[in-house]
């Protein structure tokens, strides 16, 4: 474990050192100057990150995260590989301060770097070098962590901070909020260009697709941040569709209405989420049900009514032309 521990230390002092002497490359860097928060929410486990800034496609680049293991935010003139060598640090034993600690200790720019570490256990550790663009700084909280550089205020990760501990609901409402006080407080001096949002399980799998409860990124927006708490309710709404899914898979029809039903309240301009309640209804001998749905989606586009012919070859509507001809009663006529 030391060995292992040891070795990653080294590998990124010898990645660091590569850019050359202390400040000498420091301008070709990416100067991801921003705010962030990470947070372990202590009744779930769930571990989060959430980042903006005015820089195009921020996602890739400041957040990094693991179910069971750690989140880490590294900014400023960033150096990436904070993030996967903060995490193979954690993975191996570190706690996140020992973890930041050893990496800082060997970085040559850490008076340019600004990074954020939890752990599993709900350990923090933040750095803030003095270098950092002013107005910089960060504040610790009970399991979370609040970072910003390059702001127009220095009261924004004060602001987060209270917004992130005063807000109620799940870790993905407290970590936007967090983002929403930075954005009311003045935010980047510079502006607002790309966000991201990543939620894991408290409950790892060891399979990443599955530990990630939420995972969204905004590349290039006016308003990243109001356009992320956009794809969020997007993405509770298809929750609601696969859980409905779930439950079919079950044979409990009238759990799975009531899902479907609720995706559609809370995206009512998706009409793919209409179509498909509509096609479990019909399946159903439902039909009457279903037709008003069919109506508003062949309304609204034409080539779902040419799609819906070819659902029974695959299962997905019964082989039935009465049924068919009967739905596609309700579309406009070309």
């Amino acid at each position: 474990m030391k060995k292992t521990i040891s070795i990653i230390i080294l590998i990124f002092a010898l990645t660091i050192s590569s850019t050359g002497e202390k400040f000498s490359k420091i301008n070709k860097e990416r100067p991801i100057h921003t705010y962030s928060i990470v947070a372990r929410d202590p009744g779930t486990g769930q571990l989060g990150v959430a980042v903006q800034s005015h820089w195009f496609s921020v996602g890739p680049l400041v957040p990094w995260i693991e179910a069971g293991v750690g989140a880490i935010a590294t900014q400023s003139f960033v150096e990436v590989s904070y993030g996967p060598l903060g995490l193979s640090l954690m993975r191996a034993g570190k706690s996140a301060p020992q973890a930041l600690k050893a990496l800082i200790e060997v970085d040559p720019n850490k008076e340019v770097r600004q990074v954020a570490m939890i752990d599993n256990q709900g350990r923090i550790a933040a750095h803030t070098g003095e270098l950092c663009i002013s107005e910089a700084g960060h504040l610790t909280g009970d399991q979370f962590s609040v970072q910003a550089n390059l702001m127009l205020n220095n009261t924004v990760w004060k602001a987060m901070a209270a917004a992130y501990e005063s807000t109620d609901g799940d870790l993905t409402d407290r970590l936007l909020a967090a983002l929403e006080a930075a954005e009311k407080e003045g935010g980047d001096i510079r502006g607002r260009q790309s966000a991201a949002i990543i939620v894991v399980t408290g409950n790892p799998t060891g399979q990443s697709w599955q530990d990630r409860i939420v995972d969204l990124r905004v590349e290039d927006h006016p308003d990243p941040v109001e356009e992320l708490k956009r794809l969020v309710a997007v993405h509770r709404a298809y929750e609601h569709m696969n859980k409905g899914d779930e439950y079919m898979a079950e044979e409990n029809i009238e759990a799975a209405l009531k899902e479907y039903s609720k995706a559609e309240q809370m995206a009512p301009y998706n009409i793919e989420m209409a179509f498909w309640h509509a096609v479990t209804l019909a399946s159903l001998d439902k039909v009457r049900e279903s037709l008003p749905l069919f109506k508003k989606v062949f309304e609204a586009d034409h080539n779902w009514a040419v799609l819906l012919p070819r659902l029974p070859k695959s299962g997905l509507l019964p082989d039935k032309p009465k049924l068919i001809k009967k739905i596609l009663s309700v579309a406009p006529r070309k």
